[in-house]
């Protein structure tokens, strides 16, 4: 948490400014989702920098062009969602745990990307927040999801993603796009403020004709099993300081 409180007392003369910014483009009605985004992504790279944090994107040209896909990385923490926010041209929206939608200035975000709420315990508001989710993909909206359910405790090991994940883009017969977060975690889940470079990596699509024949828990391990495969490629390159080439990081 070191890193977040270096990155508030780095913004401190601007922090007036963002906050009310930000609660200002909480209305909706009168703001467009692109205004919103906008102000998020222009403020992102400035707070990142000031954390001492690079982000490394690769892979940009696999998004697909057209809107109305469904992103879906490894999740290894807060810093995650502004890893997103910086390398992500167009609006997305998230779906967060009901659990954090109260929390001081995430609610002003969830608001400003209209994020899905989803109560993991009750099944019903999930299949509503599923409904929710087809409905808004099919008519162009593009979202994030972290099929693991909850952020991994074990560093750029991937956990399991959940094949219910899935449903959302099964039904709206949409592009999937693994992401891969490689060394996230350590923005926020350490007490180090050392330097910290962060990678992106946006791999080849899926498109429906590829899955379609496919259970969601078949997806969600093929789309784990990438993630995992070019964070161990990654991992590989270390020792001896070799580039990540283009054929590894799209793997």
């Amino acid at each position: 948490m070191k890193r977040i409180a270096l990155m508030f007392l780095r913004s401190f003369f601007v922090l007036p400014y963002y906050l009310f910014r930000l609660f200002q483009l909480c209305n909706i009605e009168k703001y467009d989702n692109y205004t919103r985004y906008g102000f998020l992504r222009k403020i992102t790279p400035k707070i990142i920098k000031r954390g001492r944090v690079h982000v490394e994107c690769h892979g940009v040209e696999n998004i697909p062009k057209e809107t109305g896909y469904i992103i879906f990385p490894n999740h290894q923490g807060l810093f995650d969602a502004l890893a997103f926010l910086q390398t992500h041209e167009r609006p997305f929206v998230t779906v967060m745990k009901k659990e954090v939608k109260d929390i001081f200035l995430l609610r002003n975000v969830i608001c400003l990307l209209q994020a899905e709420i989803i109560d993991r315990e009750d099944i019903r508001q999930s299949m509503t927040v599923i409904k929710n989710m087809t409905n808004r993909v099919k008519n162009g909206e593009n979202f994030i999801i972290f099929a693991e359910g909850t952020r991994s405790r074990e560093g750029n090991q991937v956990g399991e993603f959940k094949g219910g994940s899935f449903k959302s883009a099964i039904n709206a017969k949409c592009p999937i796009v693994p992401a891969v977060l490689i060394d996230s975690y350590k923005a926020f889940d350490t007490n180090s403020i050392k330097k910290l470079t962060v990678h992106l990596f946006y791999l080849k699509p899926l498109c429906y004709d590829d899955y379609k024949d496919m259970k969601s828990t078949e997806i969600a391990e093929l789309v784990q099993n990438r993630i995992q495969t070019v964070i161990d490629d990654f991992e590989k390159t270390l020792p001896e300081k070799k580039d990540f080439t283009e054929e590894n990081e799209l793997k």
